[in-house]
């Protein structure tokens, strides 16, 4: 079982892919928007920012340029650390390997396993969207290659206890390097419950000296993120997961979502971890940053 740390690491997923403007306004879609959206969450109080590209238009973007502006303006504004995403439905992972390798992220997005992943509407009694998200080991090597090659952190993206408990091989081949930082994404369709039970089981199948945080996606996200904090773990929030600072009442940024979280974490008694302590717990190398 990890050990409990009074320092909560939180992270802000500013944009995601699926989200759209007729859902939630206040997505970013622009490399711009996307820093200032970063500067917003950093202002709050998150240590980590989770990117995802966009077109202007908002459809999603492996341009190199794209997140190279994204970084070069995100750090023009504030020394927030940067998790760039990796995640595509299929086996090419050619552009995202040059994304890590030439803008080396302090962090990058990995996803540790193949599922169903849907999302199902009991109002309509039917799918709202389903499809396979392909991961093979294959996949995995070849992006933990390029991590590794780029001295990039990789943040391992367990969508279900299967993904959690294959990380062995990779121990084993030296791919994967301690202390490890885990994700455990719950909430989606073909993935973890959203239960205490499955998050007591991920958090004991890994390491001890890992680091971990909760992932809630949609509605029943606080009350995950709130056990997250009980049982020592850390927190995303952002526009990617969840809408709504509270019910009914969509937020008009990340920024208020990571405000939110704030209060959440020293209502349990824990302390917000700056970027700086953040570094130094996953590790991560330091940056230097102005701020505008």
């Amino acid at each position: 079982m990890s050990k409990f740390e009074d320092k909560v690491i939180i992270t802000a997923a500013l944009s995601g892919v699926l989200a759209t403007r007729d859902q939630c306004p206040h997505i970013p879609y622009t490399a711009l928007e996307i820093a200032l959206e970063a500067q917003r969450a950093y202002d709050a109080g998150a240590a980590c920012v989770h990117i995802h590209a966009r077109t202007d238009e908002g459809a999603p973007s492996w341009e190199l340029e794209t997140f190279r502006t994204i970084k070069d303006e995100t750090r023009k504004r504030c020394p927030v650390i940067l998790n760039f995403s990796t995640g595509t439905m299929d086996d090419d992972t050619s552009a995202q390997e040059t994304i890590i390798r030439e803008l080396r992220p302090e962090i990058a997005a990995l996803n540790m396993g193949t599922m169903n992943y849907a999302k199902y509407s009991a109002k309509r009694k039917a799918f709202v969207f389903d499809m396979v998200f392909p991961n093979t080991f294959g996949k995995i090597e070849r992006m933990l290659s390029a991590m590794n090659d780029a001295g990039v952190k990789p943040e391992l993206e367990c969508f279900d206890a299967g993904h959690t408990n294959s990380i062995w091989p990779l121990y084993d081949m030296g791919k994967l390097k301690k202390p490890t930082q885990f994700s455990f994404i719950m909430g989606v369709l073909g993935g973890l419950p959203t239960s205490i039970e499955a998050m007591q089981l991920q958090r004991q199948t890994i390491p001890p000296d890992a680091t971990w945080e909760v992932i809630g996606i949609g509605k029943e996200q606080w009350r995950l993120l709130a056990s997250s904090l009980v049982l020592g773990g850390n927190i995303r929030v952002g526009l990617e997961d969840n809408f709504y600072v509270s019910p009914g009442v969509m937020a008009g940024s990340n920024g208020e979502l990571v405000e939110k979280a704030v209060r959440m974490v020293r209502d349990q008694g824990r302390e917000v971890a700056t970027v700086e302590q953040c570094r130094e717990r996953l590790p991560v190398p330091g940056v230097r940053a102005r701020r505008s």
